[in-house]
């Protein structure tokens, strides 16, 4: 019977092999000892207030892309939420 171990370090040392989880408690993941910048959270700025649509554009069709625009900043957010709670971005 052989056993293979599912992290080990390559032969010269330069590689860190891991066929399972990582599981980083209470610490952070760095490069060279430098933790990644933190990125701000995306803020939607564009509003319909005083807008003229004109004929390009119906309110409706304005609105849409308004709603559009907030679901993506809250998909990236959450993206963003997600790497600083595992340690990969500052959290500011």
């Amino acid at each position: 019977m052989s056993y293979s171990a599912k992290v080990y370090m390559e032969q010269g040392g330069e590689k860190l092999v891991n066929g399972g989880e990582i599981s980083v408690v209470g610490g952070k993941i760095t490069k060279a000892g430098t933790q990644a910048s933190h990125i701000a959270d995306v803020a939607v700025t564009a509003t319909l207030t005083g807008v003229d649509t004109g004929t390009d554009m119906t309110a409706a069709q304005a609105a849409t892309i308004v709603t559009d625009l907030n679901a993506a900043k809250t998909a990236i957010n959450a993206i963003l939420k997600a790497l600083e709670d595992v340690g990969i971005l500052k959290s500011s």
